[in-house]
């Protein structure tokens, strides 16, 4: 995530494995902690103690005698407790009091863990071996950790501040262009395209639908309780979340350092208008998918580029699949995701001609920061030998050229004026 100017805030996250006779007191730990954070988070918010001075007084003794917590960890448990309370108390759309149920230890470096070699040692004497971790950031000093115990398994994740690279002046564009099926992303001189696991997430979660719907009457409560079918609902819908996010970590990390290669900057496209009209469509889970894969693919694809010193431009999605990359006429479709211009005889798949109009509007915004003009994207004629299968002939296209009214809003249309789904 972003931190401070100058400054980004990385988060390594390695699984971590407690020794064999230690495991079951460091969970005990865990679980007196958690009731402990919650019993501050209550007291902190019931007598106003939003001070850190105040909040010492008033839990420091308690959270050592009542919770049996080591001294510095019942320090990391009150500052935890007061940034909830603080946080809560300041938002103005109130809910419940807010409770951990998560098994979690706010962890402060060199005094509640230090990392020595490959084992990690938290104050109490617990020793736990670091199974793998990202060692490209080990130059960095460590920052506060959190030390988590989910599913049988414990994981630590550790805050590191590394400097903000400093962003070049870009020599082109890559475009990127989302679908369902794939993603899109090039200029007019080089095109790549990764399928999306919109599939194999949807897989999933209709599993976790299928259980849902047949284990939800009253009479099955038992064997959701006995039998585990509840936990392997939970383990089907966190699959499916899973496969997302694993499949944009790596899509945007690809994308980031193909720009970086050869010092382009990325565009893609605003999608925030487009996931709020995806959210009044009926309840189609794939509909849900997308909206999930857009939120994290543009996520991730911003942090690599932040991560990188990648210049990002985002660009209006409106009609960059309907209109074309030369004379900005409309397109007429001719087969299955296949468009064609009918004034400068263009034909290419939908998603190219995305991509060259992403580019186009990209290397537009990038004209007054450069101080001087890009090269233009210019689109190849057709795909194929014949010039026009129409038989019309081919206009010539001159730059600047707009196209006439009757060809944006009369006689020719496109299906979709996002080119998005």
């Amino acid at each position: 995530m972003l931190g401070s100017e100058g400054f980004l805030t990385l988060t390594i996250k390695m699984r971590v494995r407690p020794e064999p006779e230690c495991e079951e007191e460091l969970v005990d730990l865990l679980k007196r902690y958690r009731d402990a954070l919650n019993h501050s988070v209550e007291k902190i918010v019931r007598e106003k103690a939003t001070s850190l001075s105040r909040a010492h007084a008033l839990l420091y003794q308690e959270l050592k005698e009542k919770f049996a917590l080591p001294s510095r960890i019942a320090m990391d448990c009150y500052r935890e407790a007061l940034s909830i309370a603080k946080s809560w108390l300041s938002n103005p759309n109130k809910g419940t009091m807010p409770k951990a149920k998560t098994l979690r230890l706010w962890l402060t470096p060199s005094l509640s863990y230090r990392i020595k070699g490959n084992y990690v040692e938290v104050l109490g004497g617990y020793r736990l071996r670091v199974i793998g971790w990202d060692r490209g950031y080990d130059q960095y000093p460590n920052g506060e950790a959190r030390l988590m115990y989910k599913d049988g398994k414990f994981f630590l994740m550790i805050f590191k501040r590394v400097p903000r690279p400093s962003k070049y002046a870009p020599k082109g564009v890559l475009a990127v262009d989302i679908n369902e099926k794939e993603i899109v992303f090039g200029n007019c001189t080089i095109e790549e395209r990764r399928e999306t696991a919109i599939e194999r997430a949807l897989h999933y979660k209709k599993l976790a639908e299928k259980l849902q719907q047949k284990y939800s009457f009253s009479k099955y409560n038992a064997w959701l309780r006995r039998r585990g079918i509840l936990k392997r609902v939970k383990h089907f819908h966190r699959k499916a979340r899973n496969i997302i996010e694993d499949w944009a970590k790596k899509v945007s990390r690809e994308i980031a350092e193909l720009a970086k290669r050869h010092h382009y900057a990325i565009a893609r496209e605003d999608l925030t208008g487009l996931i709020e009209k995806l959210r009044e469509l009926p309840g189609d889970h794939k509909v849900a998918l997308l909206i999930l894969s857009y939120r994290k693919l543009s996520f991730w694809i911003d942090w690599q580029c932040e991560k990188l010193g990648v210049p990002i431009i985002p660009v209006e999605p409106e009609h960059t699949s309907s209109i074309c990359p030369n004379c900005s006429s409309r397109l007429r479709e001719n087969g299955y995701r296949r468009l064609k211009c009918p004034r400068c005889g263009l034909e290419e798949d939908r998603d190219r001609i995305a991509v060259l109009n992403i580019e186009k509007r990209a290397l537009e915004q990038l004209e007054p920061i450069s101080g001087g003009p890009l090269t233009a994207p210019t689109a190849p004629q057709m795909t194929d030998v014949f010039p026009n299968r129409c038989g019309e002939p081919n206009r010539p296209f001159r730059a600047g050229r707009r196209s006439e009214p009757w060809e944006r809003d009369g006689e020719y249309s496109a299906r979709s004026p996002s080119g998005m789904l």
